[in-house]
């Protein structure tokens, strides 16, 4: 990235404070000992960054800004699910730019759900985020900002912080390659934060040709397959149309050759769409004899999506089929969906102004 003055902190690589530095005749430690007091003791008090020199702290601020998004709104479910809209900065007078965040609790677990846009390019139809265009790709300031807020808030509490970390909020991650693989970068570097990028998936619609990225980062692969046949996927993901499934499940291949991983196959079961006995065995010839792992998804309902969420007696037809073939897969419980916290649900994109 390149870096001017009263760049924002929370955009920057490790590697570019270094160059940053570097460029302005200080030693390149120097960013080391800031970058670990930011990150890894959540210190933005420059007079508390006591092992810098005075000389570098009076300079800093004409440097940098250290600017993370506000939150605007928070909800919490029944289930304890927490959802946060946070400012994206833009819009108009009347108007600002929101995107939302899920954390999502479980035994001995705090996962975050993030969010890579505000709006989407993609247009799945099942897609509550889907029905608005792109409006804002996010920046890693505004990734890493939603981490720290809800890391902090739960330690601040005496809690444990967050446990594992998914790119499945609004937005396609894959549009996105600077600002999502900037903040995990920034997010799993030893000398910050440190988080392992096992606990981290990036999941895509299926923009094939960006998969390698997730490969060569270190982190999960996740794909939204949520269809047994070109047919029915072109229909409600128009992604399939220039990537049809032969050419998606390619490149996941790859993926696993690589790396040695499985990859998680989300499929939302949408009644009398994807959710039929038929679907299933065709789900299984698709991904028999390959590293995978298929989470079915329950369709959440929300306005005006002309969608139905399945029986319960065909969820668990679908499930135990593919079980008894031998598969591993697994139904994700629904959560949230009381503050439209839910997969799916996430659609905040103007928030008007006080």
């Amino acid at each position: 990235m390149q870096t001017t003055e009263n760049s924002n902190f929370y955009d920057l690589s490790l590697k570019d404070l270094r160059a940053y530095f570097n460029e302005r005749g200080e030693k390149p430690f120097r960013s080391d000992q800031i970058f670990t007091w930011v990150y890894r003791k959540r210190i933005e008090s420059l007079s508390e960054m006591t092992d810098l020199s005075l000389s570098v702290r009076e300079k800093l601020p004409e440097w940098f800004e250290f600017k993370r998004p506000k939150v605007v709104d928070y909800k919490v479910s029944k289930d304890g699910t927490e959802k946060y809209l946070f400012d994206a900065g833009g819009g108009d007078e009347s108007f600002a730019l929101t995107m939302e965040t899920v954390m999502i609790p479980s035994k001995g677990r705090k996962t975050l759900c993030v969010s890579s846009e505000v709006g989407c390019n993609l247009g799945c139809t099942f897609c509550f985020t889907g029905k608005y265009k792109l409006k804002k790709r996010l920046t890693p300031a505004e990734i890493v900002g939603q981490f720290l807020e809800v890391d902090n808030r739960h330690k601040s509490r005496g809690e444990n912080g967050l446990t594992s970390m998914v790119f499945m909020g609004m937005g396609e991650p894959l549009d996105n390659i600077d600002g999502v693989f900037g903040a995990i970068d920034i997010l799993t570097h030893d000398k910050g934060i440190n988080f392992s990028k096992k606990r981290i998936t990036v999941s895509t619609s299926g923009l094939v040709n960006h998969i390698p990225k997730i490969t060569e980062s270190g982190v999960n692969l996740a794909v939204s397959l949520n269809a047994s046949n070109d047919e029915i996927r072109s229909k409600i993901m128009p992604i399939n149309k220039k990537h049809p499934i032969k050419e998606l499940l390619e490149a996941t291949d790859e993926h696993s050759k690589v790396t040695g991983g499985e990859v998680t196959f989300e499929y939302v079961m949408l009644k009398g769409e994807t959710d039929q006995m038929e679907h299933a065995r065709e789900l299984y010839h698709l991904l028999k004899g390959k590293k995978a792992m298929i989470n079915l998804i329950p369709f959440n309902e929300h306005p005006g999506s002309g969608f139905k969420k399945p029986l319960e007696e065909d969820i668990s037809a679908f499930q135990n089929f593919l079980l008894k073939k031998g598969m591993k897969v697994f139904r994700r419980q629904t959560r949230g969906e009381d503050i439209y916290a839910a997969c799916g649900q996430l659609h905040a994109v103007k928030q008007k102004k006080v």
